[in-house]
């Protein structure tokens, strides 16, 4: 009979508890609470999260069927329906989103090696979001349309490892390309996005910032060309243009030049990418946009494995709450796929 670790048990181990328990005396999580604190919280959603539980009902009795082995789990209060969803309502959703952060750096420092398989030694980040739909009448705050709501989730995910460096949540109405606002350029990083975030204003502050864009052009976009570089047609490739901006709000926002890549892939579409990367080759450039299916991979694989579809609370901060925990569980389980915990609690917060 196997009497080591509880496999749950096993990946918390990864988890840095001293920030955790600094970030709830930061923000005055466990205030006046007896028995259920934040720390059972957490592993209690993260078990949700992990053994696919999908109500308040549901996680009680799980764990409660085998009350000796929640100690073990690192649960010291007494689970209930009530108190969890307590919790969800009224504990900071701050605390597990600052937490989850903290994760995400371990992760990023154990993928930084990770290979792209692309000849590049930059960061290259792929942005893009996705929709949850809701109850109009359970969620009236997440407004969308006037007939459901909605929350986003938009994330920046960095590509070595398909880890999120950034996210944030927002109601179903904010348009994706304002997320560009809320983003810190890295200078030398590349940020891969669809045509939804093609607004030349924003996209002029990132090359200001010393950070390089891959995105495709929109049908109506109007452009003069300045110079033409040749190509191999059998690669798939059509032209490699340098380009400018002939429409006169288009050029105010992005005075520049811009390189577009007209390419043909092997399904017969044609598509047109646009970049402010001048040097690297242009089968390079359509390989790095090609990486931004991994973006959709990521929500494929959060939707299909987490409980972000299902929720425990019908409040902004019940909603946010489990989402955050949602990206700790996913952060925490790529951390334990690449390393030891001896090699991660070496790593400072």
């Amino acid at each position: 009979m196997h009497a080591g670790k509880l496999v749950f048990a096993q990946v918390m181990e990864f988890a840095p508890w001293h920030t955790f328990r600094r970030l709830v005396i930061k923000h005055r999580g466990d205030f006046n609470v007896r028995t259920f604190n934040c720390l059972d919280q957490f592993l209690c959603m993260a078990f949700a999260q992990l053994t696919y539980r999908e109500s308040l009902r549901d996680i009680e009795a799980c764990l409660c069927a085998q009350p000796t082995k929640l100690y073990h789990l690192g649960i010291r209060g007494k689970v209930s329906r009530s108190a969890l969803a307590d919790a969800n309502e009224a504990r900071d959703w701050h605390i597990y989103y600052e937490f989850a952060q903290a994760l995400i750096r371990i992760a990023r420092r154990l993928y930084a090696k990770q290979p792209l398989g692309i000849d590049l030694n930059e960061t290259v980040y792929a942005l893009d979001s996705t929709t949850i739909d809701l109850c109009l009448s359970l969620f009236p705050w997440a407004e969308f349309r006037s007939t459901k709501a909605a929350v986003k989730l938009h994330t920046l995910l960095d590509l070595r490892g398909a880890i999120p460096a950034f996210i944030h949540i927002s109601d179903g109405k904010l348009h994706d390309v304002n997320v560009l606002d809320l983003l810190t350029p890295e200078p030398g990083a590349y940020y891969v996005m669809d045509r939804g975030y093609l607004d030349f204003e924003r996209l002029y502050a990132l090359h200001r910032a010393g950070s390089f864009f891959v995105t495709r052009a929109k049908s109506n976009s109007k452009f003069k060309r300045v110079l033409s570089q040749p190509v191999d047609r059998t690669t798939g490739l059509i032209c490699d243009q340098l380009v400018e901006l002939t429409v006169f709000y288009s050029q105010q926002g992005y005075p520049g030049r811009l390189r577009r890549i007209r390419y043909r892939d092997p399904e017969g579409r044609t598509l047109v990418f646009l970049t402010n990367q001048l040097s690297l080759p242009a089968l390079t450039i359509c390989a790095l946009y090609k990486s931004r299916w991994q973006v959709e991979l990521f929500f494929k694989w959060i939707k299909q494995h987490l409980r972000i579809k299902r929720f425990l609370g019908n409040s902004e901060n019940a909603v946010k709450t489990q989402v955050w925990i949602a990206v700790a569980v996913y952060v925490l389980v790529a951390i334990a796929r690449k390393g030891k915990s001896e090699q991660v609690t070496r790593i400072v917060v």
